[in-house]
């Protein structure tokens, strides 16, 4: 069965249909995670976590239970530290798959083992240790484990034209990083680090005060061959 592009509400509890989806979805699924990052967070039921493996772990199954229980999302599903298409010794934090059924996106399809959206998570701040760097939102200065350096250098979601950062903000607010992470850039751009320009900066979208939810977008050029840039859409939440 084909959907009409754009139409995920039609085919809710069906298995091994084909979906047939404009990329245009993609910005609605960027959506549906964020509207559901505000419930997470204040869910009473949750443990207190601060670590990142375990606050990503505790978001997969929230946004699991909503896609099962959600008119028009039962099509997806969400998995934690999938391997990355073309390197698998890379684990990508969180990704956004179908559900039993085979998605179509600009004549390119996607099943149960493929996966539509990687998603990088972070905290802010980067929390101490041997060998972290403060800026690992962005950059590590002694690696590539910084999260939009993964998605530049291609290695995470080189098949991909859209990802996810989601920034568990523990201190401070949006504002302050927004800004932070602005200088960082400005920073690689002054000493002239390869690849980075001010065109890598951030856009704040929205920032609901109430919710202490943000959305932020920023695109990429990428290396390694790779012709095509990347957009990411960050999803902040004050934790």
């Amino acid at each position: 069965m084909l959907a009409d592009e754009g139409d995920s509400t039609a085919h809710s509890g069906a298995l091994s249909d084909d979906l047939l989806l404009s990329m245009e979805w993609i910005s609605s699924l960027i959506t549906f995670i964020a509207s559901a990052l505000p419930a997470w967070r204040d869910d009473p039921r949750r443990t207190g976590e601060a670590g990142e493996n375990k606050l990503s772990t505790q978001l997969c199954g929230r946004l699991n239970s909503l896609c099962r229980h959600t008119p028009g999302w039962d099509f997806l599903q969400f998995r934690r530290e999938e391997p990355g298409e073309t390197d698998g010794r890379r684990a990508i934090d969180l990704v956004a798959s179908p559900a039993g059924n085979i998605i179509w996106i600009n004549g390119r399809s996607y099943d149960d083992y493929q996966y539509l959206l990687p998603i990088e998570c972070k905290r802010l701040p980067t929390p101490e240790g041997k060998n972290r760097d403060l800026r690992e939102y962005v950059i590590t200065g002694s690696g590539s484990t910084g999260g939009i350096q993964r998605f530049k250098a291609g290695h995470h979601g080189d098949q991909h034209e859209r990802a996810a950062m989601i920034g568990y903000v523990q201190e401070n607010d949006v504002t302050h990083w927004h800004k932070t992470v602005g200088t960082w850039i400005d920073d690689l751009v002054n000493n002239s680090i390869p690849g980075w320009s001010v065109a890598d900066k951030l856009t704040l979208a929205s920032h609901d005060k109430t919710t202490r939810v943000a959305t932020l977008a920023s695109t990429h050029d990428r290396t390694k061959g790779i012709t095509s840039s990347i957009q990411i859409d960050h999803l902040w939440i004050e934790m």
